[in-house]
């Protein structure tokens, strides 16, 4: 729900640098989990995937394998083998172009698996406001349930905080009932300042998730970028009673990797932030490589990639 834009919030918002650098540098040796806890840990991330496919070869044949893949993201004789056999797992959404979306959500019928689009000119950007209005607009009308914008990184870069919160109420009234996640594009806007204040205009202007990354750019999500946007949230939080969703995207390929956005997000904001409705992973190789760790806890080995395709 979009608030006041408040001026003098965006100003005395501060980031210690040393301090998050110092922060996120111990998680991975402080925090580690094995066995069948990891296990538990990865097929919780799997919930929380935006299985994704933003290639300019994508094509129908193409999204409606992913969907099949989101519906059933993990080989039966797996979770049969974990006792998670009578467990619906599928990954948190579908995330593709709009020119997709109606195939997709045809391909999801029934699994309660919700479409996400990109768009406002994704990667980008830079297309007319009318325009990204309208796309908004169509992808809603073609069944999306989730909106992934990209702010004007021009907006950022110049502190204009104002002219962002505007577009990131336009993009919100034209999501209507879908949820927005705002794509801040972290590796174009240069600062942690410029991160957390982009994080807390857009959600002062109703994002219901802020994204790292459009996973275009030259550097994508970090931990430290995402500690600076978590601790935004957690502010947020406590000054309005309102949860934000956090989605790292770009270059999250590893089970271990997403262990530590895990566990950043549960010792930064709690166990609630844990679930698909406040997390989502934007990835597409991801899945692959915690199916293959899944099965070497099962079998004590590992597998080829090629028997995990995705997609």
């Amino acid at each position: 729900m979009p608030r006041p834009f408040d001026a003098d919030w965006i100003d005395e918002i501060r980031v210690n640098l040393s301090a998050v650098e110092r922060r996120t540098a111990t998680l991975p040796a402080r925090r580690s989990v094995k066995k069948d806890a990891q296990a538990a840990w990865l097929l919780k991330a799997v919930s929380c995937i935006d299985l994704t496919t933003l290639n300019g070869d994508d094509t129908e044949g193409r999204v409606r394998r992913l969907c099949a893949k989101a519906r059933q993201p993990i080989r039966e004789d797996l979770l049969q083998a974990l006792g998670m056999g009578d467990h619906k797992i599928t990954t948190g959404a579908i995330c593709v172009y709009h020119r997709f979306v109606a195939a997709a959500v045809d391909a999801l019928k029934g699994s309660g698996i919700p479409v996400a689009a990109v768009s406002t000119g994704f990667p980008a950007g830079l297309v007319p406001h009318d325009v990204k209005l309208r796309e908004i607009e169509a992808s809603v009308k073609d069944g999306a349930q989730e909106i992934d914008i990209v702010v004007t990184r021009e907006y950022v870069l110049t502190g204009n905080w104002k002219a962002l919160y505007d577009e990131m109420r336009d993009f919100r009234q034209a999501c209507g009932d879908a949820h927005v996640k705002a794509i801040l594009a972290t590796g174009d806007i240069k600062t942690m300042k410029n991160i957390a204040k982009a994080s807390m205009v857009c959600m002062m202007a109703g994002a219901d998730f802020i994204k790292t990354s459009t996973g275009k750019e030259s550097s994508n999500a970090t931990l430290p970028v995402s500690l600076v946007m978590l601790r935004m949230i957690r502010d947020y939080y406590e000054r309005t009673g309102y949860k934000i969703g956090f989605k790292p995207a770009g270059g999250i390929s590893a089970a271990k990797d997403v262990l530590n956005y895990q566990i950043l997000m549960k010792e930064e904001l709690g166990r609630p932030w844990l679930e698909p409705s406040l997390f989502r992973v934007g990835a597409s190789s991801l899945l692959a490589d915690i199916e293959r760790q899944l099965e070497h806890h099962i079998t004590g080995r590992y597998s080829a990639y090629n028997r995990h395709p995705v997609g």
